[in-house]
């Protein structure tokens, strides 16, 4: 998808609002069908596809409107995590907004002190030193005993969500914690839609097609980059907050390259430089391989060719699918068109002759 396009103003933007509409209200209703206890299965697991989604999301502000490649963004995520499980009281529910707060400060402070150091780099290096970062992370998680080392640690309580004038919010049910998800990666796509049209948004995409251009016109460009890449942690600490919030337990693997890894893949998958693409690559990535999974222990197998093909017949990614197939339904009209224009022609051109030999023999 192009970046300048989709932050220019068009009709085009209304027929994404309408989509992004349908989607979370499709989303909504599903905890309204799936009822049953057996259903709380699938409940959970479109609870996790939308906490990747977010942290999908988080990647997608760095590497498709900010030209930033970042395998470390798992770091944050995990940071937040980590920080959720720490400060969480285990004598019964902590304060849910207390927590929020203390995993997005570390993960901030984490993208602050990376970002500092890492954007005086560019290309592969830039690359290099956001992985080296994360693996820094993924070890002092894993080879000390801040929060469990190598086994990790656990969250025994929920917190709980205070809000004046009414009972606190509890998320134990499944489907408590799936509107709670559910909104937040709403707050998210409308966060990073206003921030993206909004004059920060159009000098991030400058400065991705050409920074010294930017950079001459009098933008700091270091600072907005700055901000994007602490923005971008900051989402992906929310991502991990939640993360910890639903399966109770963190390790260091949440810190790993890994991590990392299939965030990138995810935005990759759906399409760089569209919100929709970084979520449509997040359902598609979590949910094949939850699929795949059932089917054989080599998995990573058939995800691998799925990733492969689609790239293959989709380099703008899934989020291209429908353009895609308008224009080939487009293409083949107009060949069925150039056909009968064709047929049309030749039957006009063999009329004038035998009218021209009629009128010969007549003479």
């Amino acid at each position: 998808m192009d970046t300048k396009h989709s932050l220019a103003p068009s009709h085009g933007n209304a027929r994404v609002a309408f989509a992004w509409l349908v989607a979370f209200a499709l989303l909504a209703s599903l905890p309204l069908l799936l009822t049953a206890d057996s259903h709380k299965f699938y409940i959970e697991l479109l609870s996790k596809v939308m906490i990747m989604a977010i942290f999908a999301l988080s990647l997608q502000l760095l590497i498709g409107y900010t030209g930033l490649v970042s395998l470390g963004h798992a770091a944050y995520f995990a940071a937040a995590a980590y920080a959720t499980a720490i400060l969480a009281p285990e004598a019964g529910p902590g304060n849910g907004w207390l927590l929020l707060a203390g995993a997005l400060g570390a993960a901030a402070a984490l993208a602050v002190l990376v970002g500092m150091l890492v954007l005086r780099t560019r290309g592969v290096y830039f690359i290099m030193v956001t992985l080296a970062f994360a693996q820094m992370v993924y070890f002092v998680f894993h080879d000390t005993k801040i929060a469990g080392g190598s086994d990790g640690t656990y969250i025994y309580f929920r917190p709980e969500f205070p809000v004046p004038g009414t009972q606190q919010l509890t998320v134990n049910d499944p489907s408590h914690f799936y509107w709670m998800v559910w909104a937040a990666m709403g707050v998210t796509v409308v966060v990073l839609t206003l921030l993206l049209r909004s004059r920060f948004g159009h000098a991030l995409v400058g400065i991705r097609h050409n920074e010294q251009r930017m950079r001459a016109a009098g933008y700091a460009t270091y600072r907005y980059q700055l901000g994007a890449f602490v923005a971008g942690g900051m989402l992906a600490g929310l991502a991990g907050f939640l993360y910890a919030i639903q399966f109770g337990f963190v390790n260091p693997e949440i810190a790993s390259w890994h991590q990392s890894g299939n965030a990138m893949l995810m935005v990759i998958l759906g399409g760089v430089g569209s919100l929709a693409g970084a979520v449509l690559g997040a359902f598609s990535f979590v949910l094949l391989a939850e699929w795949f999974s059932t089917m054989t222990r080599h998995w990573q197998l058939l995800m691998g060719g799925f990733i492969i093909v689609a790239v293959a017949l989709l380099p703008r990614g899934l989020v291209s699918l429908p353009a895609v197939l308008r224009q080939k339904h487009g293409a083949s009209g107009a060949r069925n068109g150039g056909t009968a224009g064709d047929d049309d022609d030749t039957a006009q051109g063999a009329g004038s002759k035998g009218r021209s030999a009629r009128s010969t023999e007549a003479a």
